[in-house]
């Protein structure tokens, strides 16, 4: 059993390791296993694999709950909205991921469930339209807009509703949060992104604090096969032994950024929530921004992030994305590179030199 007494920090290391007898590895190893003898625990490839249980048993460490990797963060975010009854409402911010937002808004169409997208900022609105939902997805920060939640209010609405609180803690990690010990349901992670950390893995993760919904989504995971290769645990896994000194050096490097872009003329906002490494500048239109994401060199064009590499994009090139993100927003992640080569990049494409 993890030590809570340790540091999260440590806990990140040494948590999911095999038992320490001679000879044994440090790492659980990667475990290719599609059928195990009967008459244990595992059975079939498609209920268990000691690659995953090793990831989830540091992930749930961390984020004080029960943990379930899942073949993608879609497919987590699919596993939990099955949690929703039939013809529930769902409310959800309308600034949010882009895949999170088509499943909500697909199984409305289909009329599985009803729909209210909220200003997740707006507490008191948040807390009006919980009466009567069946769920209440937050994000906090959101994706791309980088808008706060005041989480422990809007659970706490959320509970006396007797609504399903789901947090996405994609962005903040458990270094900065932790939804479950504010009051919230259930957590979801794209672990593809911080969690993993080497743009390398697709792989998404759940966790709960309560072993009925624990069991629930162990269920919809194995009914459905959402699972995760044991490759991707591993790596995975790897990944989250160093997301503490990756998450700070990023965090670092966004702050020296954000103090500089934010005395830019070609910058009309700057948005940052105070920590992570996850930055949003706001320029005049399209094409600014199109022309400045095209005279970058360090910085690499693409859609993901949380990476050791520093990414970004203009994210209304996605028809998804909400029509209320500015089309000149430009989001940014903030990689391991030095801080001062990435500003001199920027401030090259921005102009400024």
């Amino acid at each position: 059993m993890p030590d809570q007494h340790l540091d999260i920090t440590t806990r990140a290391v040494t948590g999911g390791r095999p038992a320490a007898v001679p000879d044994a590895p440090l790492n659980t190893p990667v475990t290719l296993a599609s059928t195990y003898i009967a008459g244990g625990d595992a059975e079939y490839g498609r209920y268990a694999n000691p690659s995953w249980t090793a990831f989830e048993d540091v992930l749930g460490d961390l984020e004080s709950g029960r943990c379930l990797a899942f073949a993608s963060g879609m497919a987590a975010i699919a596993a939990v909205l099955d949690l929703v009854p039939a013809r529930g409402r769902v409310v959800a911010p309308r600034h949010s991921y882009t895949g999170t937002m088509g499943q909500l808004r697909d199984s409305a169409e289909r009329g599985r469930i009803t729909v209210d997208f909220v200003d997740i900022t707006d507490t008191d609105a948040v807390i009006a339209a919980a009466a009567g939902a069946a769920c209440i997805w937050i994000e906090s920060p959101t994706n791309p807009a980088l808008e706060v939640a005041d989480l422990p209010a809007i659970a706490a609405a959320g509970r006396r509703a007797g609504a399903l609180v789901v947090v996405d803690n994609t962005f903040a990690t458990p270094l900065v949060q932790r939804p479950l010990e504010l009051g919230a349901d259930v957590v979801v992670h794209a672990a593809t992104k911080a969690i993993a950390g080497h743009s390398d893995v697709l792989m998404g993760a759940t966790v709960v604090a309560d072993d009925d919904r624990y069991d629930a989504l162990l269920g919809i995971r194995s009914l459905r096969g959402a699972i995760p290769a044991p490759l991707e645990a591993f790596l995975a896994l790897r990944g989250l032994r160093t997301l503490p000194v990756r998450f700070e050096r990023a965090q670092a490097s966004a702050e020296v950024l954000v103090e500089r872009l934010g005395g830019h003329p070609a910058i009309e906002e700057v948005r940052y929530p105070g920590f992570g490494g996850i930055v949003s500048i706001v320029l005049a239109d399209a094409a600014t921004a199109d022309r400045f994401i095209g005279a970058l060199r360090l910085w690499r064009h693409a859609t993901s992030l949380g990476g050791v590499e520093s990414t970004l994009e203009r994210r209304r090139r996605w028809p998804a994305e909400a029509p209320t993100i500015p089309e000149g927003l430009v989001r940014l992640s903030v990689g391991l590179e030095h801080p001062d080569d990435l500003w001199a990049d920027l401030e090259a494409a921005l102009g400024g030199r």
